[in-house]
């Protein structure tokens, strides 16, 4: 691969589990200066080597001071689906539009987009191709497609805008919803699932989907002015996955599944009353197969996951562990810190 490391990087989100993973990959790679635009503060040891700028992307003004001097752009900020309807669109969708405008004013040499698998919905077919049919679920899955619509166009006024789609991403800082599983585990409890957990539902390690962002950062632009599917190569049941993770923690404890359409009603009717975290996307998809072709990347980008599922599950699961100490008291919307449990807590006690 012919790489030109670009001298200066503004990443969005930079605060964010993404973010920071990709920050770190970035000077790894040998990128000099990088540049982070997010609405919370950047806390992390690398701080005194990141220009961190605490600040909003749907703050024109922010966002064009932030564009000075930069030659590329990697965009990982994303109201997700447990922010309200109104701030998932205008993040996602007006504040990808106001990125790109600046970008394009700016000069900017390439704008990586991070986008997500959820464009697809809940399909009929796998695996899912980049060419299929989108068709989002929720406010975030929709938001997603129409900020992926900006992109394109930004690209037809001759910006490279390379659009990654990347399975749900797991590893080191990464917490959310998987917080949740972690905790039952750590703490000696089996889990719950949704179905009878033979479905094959591909993850993807955070450290792969840096690589591959690296990939359309240095490969010839138009070669990387394209969409990519991102996931693991190596994934089995999700039964089997998550199994791997109880096994780690080892307290002899089991995956559980149960008949998805009744735990479903259950968990919608405790959505729409606010007492779990769980949203539509994770619980109706959760017993469903959920896996793309990574196909494309490989030929064209040359990217090969180091990853499994179960590698990458119970690397955060270690992760999770070594750092509880930090965040045990700590809850949000974001990847960062763990989801509230609400009254799924109460069901921990009979497994």
């Amino acid at each position: 691969m012919s790489e030109q490391i670009p001298q200066r990087v503004l990443v969005t989100g930079g605060s964010g589990f993404l973010g920071i993973n990709l920050i770190r990959h970035l000077f790894a790679k040998g990128v000099p200066q990088v540049r982070s635009l997010d609405l919370v503060e950047f806390d992390y040891p690398e701080k005194d080597r990141v220009e961190a700028v605490v600040g909003d992307i749907r703050d024109a003004a922010t966002v064009a001071r932030c564009m000075e001097g930069v030659q590329q752009v990697v965009h990982t900020a994303a109201a997700l689906p447990l922010y309200s309807p109104e701030d998932i669109h205008t993040t996602d969708v007006v504040g990808t539009r106001i990125l790109l405008e600046a970008a394009r004013q700016a000069g900017v040499a390439r704008f990586v987009m991070i986008s997500s698998t959820a464009v697809y919905g809940i399909p009929d077919h796998h695996p899912l191709m980049e060419d299929d049919e989108m068709i989002g679920v929720g406010p975030y899955g929709r938001a997603k497609i129409e900020a992926e619509a900006e992109c394109l166009k930004a690209r037809g006024q001759g910006l490279c805008v390379p659009i990654i789609r990347p399975k749900s991403f797991i590893g080191p800082e990464r917490l959310g919803v998987f917080a949740m599983f972690y905790d039952w585990a750590c703490t000696g409890h089996g889990f719950p699932m949704i179905g009878n957990g033979k479905n094959r539902y591909q993850l993807l390690d955070v450290e792969d989907l840096c690589e591959a962002i690296w990939r359309t950062m240095t490969l010839d632009a138009a070669t990387v002015n394209d969409i990519f599917n991102i996931g693991a190569k190596e994934f089995t049941t999700m039964g089997e996955d998550y199994q791997a993770v109880l096994d780690d923690a080892g307290h002899g404890k089991k995956i559980r599944g149960f008949p998805a359409a009744p735990m479903i009603w259950t968990l919608r009717f405790l959505e729409r009353l606010k007492l779990s975290p769980l949203y539509k996307w994770v619980y109706e998809t959760a017993s469903k197969d959920s896996f793309v072709s990574i196909d494309k990347a490989e030929r064209v980008l040359g990217f090969t996951p180091r990853f499994s599922n179960k590698d990458a599950l119970v690397r955060n699961y270690r992760w999770y562990v070594e750092h509880l100490d930090q965040f045990r008291n700590a809850s949000g919307v974001s990847h960062r810190v763990p989801w509230k449990q609400g009254i799924l807590s109460l069901a921990k006690h009979f497994f």
